[in-house]
């Protein structure tokens, strides 16, 4: 397996930074480390402060820059590929495959959705993501104007979002309007975690049964709000988790019995439809990405 390309991370330090040691304050603002590896990193000299390479026994200053030289390292295999839904000079939209992750972060880099796309197509910004075991449709914006329309036609709820996704259980209604609150609750693994809570932000979600199986559901969720994971929590508040989730159980709640990590997958979902208004020609816009065959209907 190659290694990638290693990553630079900048940060212009804030009065939060003040007068604090240094080692403490990149354990405390990055705990993706522990204070142990990043002295090692910094006897390394990966990180520099103010231009110089800096030391652990170093106090900071607001306005100094802050800068880890992340060395290459060898990032988990992922499906490296995409599909092209759609090109024009606003905006791109394509088809990612389940097991990529959209954005980097959690140790990935080159294989995400962003870099694929930008090796085809420099600057493109992507206007949403999927979670990593979600595939489908994901929208770029190629240009500052087409980012600041689209944006704002999401934060409207003015874009329409279809999701296909097969889930535990044989529903007694065939419709239902899913309003159950998202926001943190405690999980054994992460401290906390998104799920259904009373104390969390309205959401809400409208599922329409397609099709009753003899294992499981097809359900085609319409997501009015964008929570996190809020599909997969909104399906299993009504008493259908996903097939395979290993995070969620009946309730919307985390697994009583070691529940998984947000990010791994196992489960069916994908981004199917999405209907929008083109930010340069005002055209009503309708895009489709073909389904897996197990979330295509059987009749």
């Amino acid at each position: 397996m190659a290694l990638n390309g290693g990553y630079t991370y900048r940060e212009h330090l804030g009065q939060r930074a003040e007068g604090q040691w240094l080692v403490p304050y990149l354990a405390k603002h990055y705990p993706h480390s522990t204070p142990e590896e990043w002295q090692v990193r910094l006897t390394r000299g990966e990180v520099t402060l103010g231009g110089t390479v800096a030391s652990g026994q170093v106090r900071l200053r607001a306005g100094q820059q802050l800068v880890w030289q992340r060395p290459p390292w060898h990032e988990e295999a992922a499906p490296l590929h995409f599909s092209l839904l759609h090109e024009d000079a606003a905006l791109i939209a394509v088809s990612k495959p389940s097991g990529l992750p959209t954005l980097p972060g959690g140790g990935f880099l080159e294989h995400t959705l962003l870099y694929l796309v930008r090796a085809d197509f420099p600057g493109a910004s992507p206007l949403h993501r999927l979670g990593r075991g979600t595939s489908g449709i994901v929208l770029f914006a190629r240009t500052t104007a087409a980012a600041s329309s689209l944006g704002q036609a999401w934060r409207e709820q003015h874009i329409g979002k279809f999701y296909l996704a097969l889930a535990q259980g044989r529903p007694e209604r065939d419709c239902y309007d899913i309003g159950a609150a998202i926001g943190p609750v405690p999980h054994p693994r992460l401290g906390e975690v998104y799920a259904a809570s009373p104390s969390g932000k309205p959401s809400r979600s409208l599922v329409t049964v397609l099709e009753r199986r003899e294992q499981g559901t097809l359900f085609e969720v319409d997501i009015r709000t964008g929570r996190p994971h809020q599909i997969r929590i909104h399906l299993a508040s009504i008493g259908h988790p996903l097939i395979g989730d290993p995070l969620y159980a009946p309730g919307g709640l985390p697994l009583a019995h070691l529940p998984g990590l947000p990010g791994d997958g196992g489960y069916w979902l994908h981004a199917h439809r999405l209907k929008f208004r083109h930010p340069l020609s005002g055209e009503d816009m309708e895009l489709q990405a073909p389904p897996p065959p197990i979330l295509s209907l059987e009749s």
